[in-house]
């Protein structure tokens, strides 16, 4: 985990600057949250706070739980984990567990605040673990369906031809990261779910 400490120190920093907010929804995960920039543009009715960290894992975003999330009071959680895990080999099985662990550390410290999960997305880049990826959401979302103040978000069909594949026109030269219609078509698909 001391690959992210540079980046989560600054958000630290970050926190520890902002006024208190009592109403504030956290975008926190993976760079996808990172590199959202127009969070405050796409949601002007919400205070959104981003608090994304480059190449994150959902392993990562639960280590962190307590540096980030606790100080940032979060009326609500949008999370967005797990792309990494499953393209540095990790298992949909040990994904899931991360997922659990996270959970369980909103269940000890966090118990009244609701949890968004933004599906994985089949990205141009990792088609080859496709399968995996989907395998992944279903685990996360049939534990979801366990779990009060919990929501499942499907942020990847959005991002689909008609044929199931990834629209290459929603993402960056790189194929993982979205580009700015991407993230376009996601704000769409999360004002719809949580009707923000």
């Amino acid at each position: 985990m001391v690959w992210y400490e540079a980046e989560v120190r600054q958000l630290e920093d970050k926190l520890a600057t902002m006024p208190p907010v009592i109403d504030r929804v956290v975008f926190y995960g993976s760079s996808s949250i990172r590199l959202w920039t127009t969070l405050t543009q796409d949601f002007p009715q919400i205070n959104t706070v981003n608090l994304g960290f480059g190449g994150s894992t959902l392993a990562a975003c639960a280590w962190f739980f307590e540096r980030l999330l606790i100080p940032a009071a979060p009326k609500s959680i949008v999370l967005y984990a797990g792309d990494n895990d499953l393209g540095d080999g990790r298992h949909p099985e040990e994904v899931y567990l991360f997922f659990c662990a996270f959970a369980n550390k909103m269940d000890k410290y966090l118990p009244d605040v609701p949890v968004s999960f933004l599906s994985i997305k089949t990205s141009p880049a990792r088609w080859e673990i496709a399968d995996q990826i989907r395998r992944t959401n279903e685990l996360v979302k049939k534990e979801i369906e366990q779990r009060v103040n919990y929501q499942y978000v499907n942020m990847t069909t959005p991002l689909l031809n008609n044929d199931g594949l990834p629209r290459r026109e929603f993402y960056e030269k790189d194929g993982l990261h979205l580009n700015p219609a991407g993230y376009q078509a996601w704000q769409k698909a999360l004002q719809h779910a949580l009707n923000f």
